[in-house]
């Protein structure tokens, strides 16, 4: 898409979801270890850049103004499987094109601009992706109680794919359907 999105917010930066650039690597490692490094979760930047690789259209950078404030990544992959966290993607072992399953594997807003609703426009991103690529499911795994996060987000847990090996003793797996309709008009993503 050629599209970027760029929305107002009420302290006059504009919030913009874009395709992740080669630049913006060094701060997604950041933003990645500040969430998870804490949870014995970081992954690094082979691993994360690699899960990016295995389908750039679903994964997305988050600007607020000038500056890098978030990012997620999500990748094809078959319902009730993720990725191995100790491991990067060797493509296309497990990011099959024939999966209805698009796998939501990481989504960090920087610390100091939390709960201001920002992870909400990488949603809606990963939601307009979702659709014109055609998956049916959007599914991820839960970490350190973010499953009361994801529940009302419509969520739900997936007894069936049992607890997610090396994700930590909290960890669930979840998943949802696709919400149907149009993307948001004002939330174009480019």
């Amino acid at each position: 898409m050629s599209r970027t999105q760029v929305l107002d917010v009420p302290a006059g930066q504009a919030v913009r979801v874009r395709r992740i650039a080669e630049a913006d690597w060094d701060g997604i490692v950041e933003l990645e270890a500040r969430a998870y490094a804490r949870l014995g979760l970081s992954e690094g930047r082979d691993a994360l850049r690699s899960r990016m690789l295995a389908s750039p259209d679903t994964c997305f950078a988050l600007d607020l103004g000038p500056r890098l404030a978030g990012y997620l990544l999500a990748l094809p992959y078959p319902a009730e499987r993720y990725p191995d966290l100790r491991s990067p993607e060797e493509r296309p072992a497990v990011a099959t094109p024939t999966s209805r399953n698009l796998h939501l594997h990481d989504i960090v807003v920087a610390e100091g601009l939390r709960q201001r609703g920002l992870a909400r426009h990488l949603l809606d991103g990963l939601t307009a992706a979702a659709r014109a690529h055609g998956y049916e499911r959007i599914s991820l795994v839960a970490v350190g109680g973010s499953d009361r996060y994801w529940a009302r987000r419509g969520y739900t847990a997936d007894e069936a794919a049992g607890l997610p090996a090396g994700y930590g003793p909290t960890a669930v797996y979840m998943s949802r359907a696709v919400p149907a309709g149009p993307a948001p008009r004002d939330r174009e993503v480019g």
